[in-house]
């Protein structure tokens, strides 16, 4: 029964971070009359687009890269069990410690652009998947621990 549960988390999680990477996260309202919902990809490649190359690296790192790669582990994890831990067991603590630094970042827009006073910004549904994919992913690990053998 765990490890349905287990499977339906981690199912979730990836459905989750898809749907909050490709949904609309922030809705900046200018003047009354411009309003842009961008999603996370669509930051992250404005952000290139512009010039801005350090910082979409940073935060396509922060934001896309490394919570996926968080899943992948989880998943490789999973189904090795009790073997002898692969690269994604041994790397899995080192993602552990920034998994919620991305949706740290998405906050700071928001709060950046509500006090700045050059906008309105409003989170979208896209940051709500996003956040609960960080939280299942950090929630699996747990679950993991206290059914070892995930994989039979």
């Amino acid at each position: 029964m765990r490890r349905l549960i287990w499977f339906s988390l981690y199912a979730a999680a990836c459905v989750f971070l898809v749907l909050g990477l490709s949904l609309p996260i922030i809705r900046f309202d200018r003047l009354y009359f411009f309003r842009e919902t961008p999603s996370l990809v669509e930051l992250v490649s404005a952000l290139w687009g512009q010039g801005d190359v350090a910082l979409a690296l940073i935060v396509g790192l922060f934001s896309i890269v490394f919570p996926v790669a968080k899943l992948m582990a989880l998943g490789a994890q999973a189904f090795r069990g009790n073997r002898q831990p692969g690269f994604f067991a041994r790397v899995m603590p080192h993602l552990a410690k920034w998994s919620m630094m991305d949706v740290m970042l998405v906050a700071l827009v928001v709060f950046a652009a509500k006090t700045s006073g050059l906008a309105q910004a409003v989170t979208q549904r896209g940051l709500w998947f996003y956040a609960a994919s960080a939280i299942i992913a950090g929630i699996l690990p747990q679950l993991a621990r206290r059914e070892p053998s995930l994989s039979r």
